[in-house]
């Protein structure tokens, strides 16, 4: 099982990665799209990165708006895979603007 970050470690995190926000129960972000179909193609290649890494993340569609929450369940809060797992989100948002 993966370490659990302390509020500290988080807020550090946090600090690089600014469209994020949240504290040691889980983080989360928006993401405005420029449409449906775009918001669905950066949900499907965080799918494929999120199998990748074997940590999923909770995601929310609102027409262009996709809400991402990451949190570690099996841990019971933030680890550093859903550090690594919000900075890939960063990477695909930023390539499909």
């Amino acid at each position: 099982m993966a370490d659990l970050l302390t509020a500290d470690a988080v807020r550090e995190e946090l600090s690089r990665l600014p469209d994020w926000s949240g504290d040691p129960t889980g983080i989360g972000r928006t993401a405005q799209l420029g449409s449906f179909p775009a918001a669905i193609e950066v949900v499907d290649r965080v799918a494929t990165v999120a199998e990748d890494l074997d940590h999923h993340p909770d995601i929310d569609i609102r027409w262009r708006t996709l809400t991402f929450r990451c949190v570690t369940h099996s841990a019971g809060g933030v680890t550093h895979r859903d550090i690594e797992l919000a900075r890939r989100i960063d990477d695909i948002v930023r390539s499909a603007a």
